[in-house]
């Protein structure tokens, strides 16, 4: 049975519909719209736990009356059909009504609701541009999706399933005291006056109080995520002392907010105290009063003060819900900037996938500066034949990489156009674009998974064997072999822990191009691809990368001029602009800006801080 209500939302079952828009209601509109049947059940449940529970006191002060004017020998005999009813209510028709909101919150509500959150934020986080996780904390991001989806279930089910069961409780309970004499009312309306005048006092100040608290910890689990990503620098560096400080800021402050959070909630407790006792004392002497009058039977005095307790008590449940609820939305509130940010880079409406034929690459004048006035790249135009060869040599900050992330369509242009084969690549799928193009980049990260996920990642459709003549291709299978992971997984299907920290850069970079020779993608680039290898296995592999690029479009970085020297064309950059082009022979008889850089190579690599000084040869 529970299996059938479980299943009535599937977190993963669909994608998000549409960017979760900026402002609290509206985010939370957002979501709880697609669950918003069960939302309206729930609040139908609670109307009708309401009234179960106010017939409670009701049937109280009933036996109360008939034991007063019955002979207890007669007392089942006269009233046991109304006993019979009394008892079919509080065994039957309120664990009913309890069974149907448990299902409703924890089969169907807490635990789909919840994941669809997360999927869907997720969902659209995935696809924000570089700079939006280069800007952050990779810890902090996927903490706040994680939250945000916690947060933003328990503080609507808080609102349907407990604030608003008080208050039909409270009206339900007002009718029944208003029936039996009007003055009754008096001690349960002040009360309430009370108690909303204190939860706006000090409701806004623990709202504003867990707003700092949810940024002082997305803050701390930064910190200490940066820690643990970039443990070897910090082992390396000798810093623990410094990380601990680093560190012990950040929880500092966050117990700093905690205590000032905590105090206000010493006070909601100090108040709720006093507000309970109130209320029952007042009505109590309410009561009592109208009954030496004979205003009011015995039974309603029965009825009234356990009622007054039973409401007294859900009051104070309420109160720390509401306050509960108040830091939820300040935890909602930090998400949200993280969920709901558009996503800086996206496809057009009308974009196609794109279609690969020959691999021909052309720079139209473009220009790009990371949103600053100038710089980087200034007109810049370049064309690539279908299987030509292209070295890309400059020092760095020339403009090599920034060329290569346009291309990759990791940022806009500012102006001009890139096309392959023609079409713009402004008006492709991402998706379609990057699966045209490989790319074995000097910074190798891997996915912490199975080798064999990692290697299959270029082409997840590849069989084993696939797999294993990639892996061979780029001289990885031997040492493959030889692994085993901390769980004991062997070979292909040892994990490589978080960023190939298992493995040595040279092996990570093996992985990688092991990777892209599964992929096979028309138009390859290589980014310092073989920067990580020794000498002898760089020579191995050069062939296999010789043999991958066969027929494909190259784009190769190098600072070591020799790994490049035999492209077909090599382009220098200068400042984003391109000052020669031509084959190393041609270069080198022009005796320009190569021939001289080409000359200060010590050990092959290009020395980039020699100053350029050909503009004053």
């Amino acid at each position: 049975m529970f299996a059938l209500f479980e299943s009535l939302i599937q977190p993963t079952a669909r994608n998000t519909p549409g960017e979760p828009p900026k402002g609290l209601l509206r985010f939370y509109r957002f979501f709880l719209t697609q669950v918003k049947w069960y939302f309206l059940a729930l609040l139908l449940i609670g109307l009708a736990q309401a009234a179960a529970d106010t017939a409670i006191p009701i049937f109280i002060g009933r036996i109360i009356q008939l034991i007063s004017h019955s002979e207890p020998a007669r007392f089942f005999g006269d009233t046991w059909p109304l006993l019979v009813w009394m008892l079919a209510v509080i065994l039957i028709v309120r664990p009913v009504v309890m069974l149907i909101q448990g299902v409703l919150l924890h089969q169907i509500i807490m635990p789909g609701l919840t994941n669809l959150i997360r999927w869907q934020s997720h969902w659209h986080v995935v696809r924000q541009s570089l700079t939006f996780f280069q800007n952050d904390f990779a810890g902090r991001i996927g903490s706040r999706v994680m939250e945000t989806g916690y947060a933003l279930r328990q503080s609507a089910v808080s609102i349907v399933s407990v604030v608003w069961y008080l208050l039909a409780l409270g009206l339900t309970g007002a009718a029944v005291m208003a029936r039996a004499n009007l003055w009754l009312l008096v001690p349960i309306v002040i009360w309430s006056i009370s108690y909303v005048a204190m939860l706006i006092y000090i409701v806004p100040r623990i709202r504003d109080a867990s707003r700092a608290i949810a940024y002082a910890r997305s803050g701390l689990v930064g910190r200490i995520v940066d820690s643990y990503t970039n443990i070897a620098t910090v082992k390396l560096f000798a810093r623990s002392e410094l990380e601990d400080a680093y560190v012990r800021e950040a929880v500092d402050f966050h117990t700093a907010r905690m205590q000032e959070q905590l105090r206000l909630f010493t006070q909601l407790g100090t108040g709720l105290t006093l507000l309970t006792g109130s209320l029952i004392v007042g009505t109590g002497a309410v009561a009592l009063t109208l009954w030496t009058h004979g205003a009011i039977g015995l039974e309603t005095v029965a009825t009234v003060l356990p009622l007054c307790l039973q409401i007294s008590s859900t009051s104070g449940r309420v109160a720390y819900e509401v306050t509960g609820i108040s830091e939820q939305f300040g935890t909602v509130h930090e998400g949200m900037e993280t969920v709901a940010h558009k996503i800086a880079l996206s496809d057009r409406e009308d974009a196609k996938p794109l279609i690969v034929t020959h691999g021909a690459v052309s720079f139209d004048d473009i220009s790009f500066h990371y949103g600053k006035s100038k710089g980087v790249i200034e007109h810049l135009s370049l064309a690539i034949k279908p299987g030509e060869k292209i070295g890309l040599v400059g020092r760095s900050g020339a403009g090599k990489s920034t060329l290569v992330n346009l291309l990759l369509r990791f940022y806009d242009l500012e102006s001009g156009r890139i096309t392959i084969d023609g079409v713009d690549i402004a008006d492709v799928t991402q998706e379609s674009l990057r699966e045209n193009i490989s790319m074995v980049t000097q910074d190798t990260s891997l996915l912490h998974r199975s080798i064999l996920e990692n290697i299959r990642y270029g082409k997840p459709e590849a069989t084993f064997e696939e797999v294993v003549a990639a892996a061979e291709m780029a001289h990885a299978h031997e040492f493959i072999l030889g692994l085993e992971d901390w769980q004991g997984r062997k070979g292909y299907d040892a994990h490589v822990g978080e960023r190939g920290v298992k493995l040595s850069g040279g092996q990570r970079q093996r992985i990688a191009i092991a990777r892209v020779i599964l992929k096979n993608a028309r138009i390859l680039i290589l980014d310092e691809a073989t920067s990580a290898l020794d000498s002898e296995v760089e020579a191995a592999i050069q062939s296999s990368l010789d043999d991958l690029m066969g027929d494909k479009t190259v784009i190769a970085i190098a600072h070591r001029l020799s790994t490049i020297a035999r492209m077909d064309r090599l382009v220098i950059l200068e400042h984003g602009a391109i000052v020669e082009q031509g084959s190393h022979a041609e270069l080198l008889a022009m005796g320009g800006h190569y021939a001289k850089l080409w000359a200060r190579q010590s050990g092959g690599f290009l020395a980039d801080d020699i100053e350029d000084q050909s503009t004053a040869d």
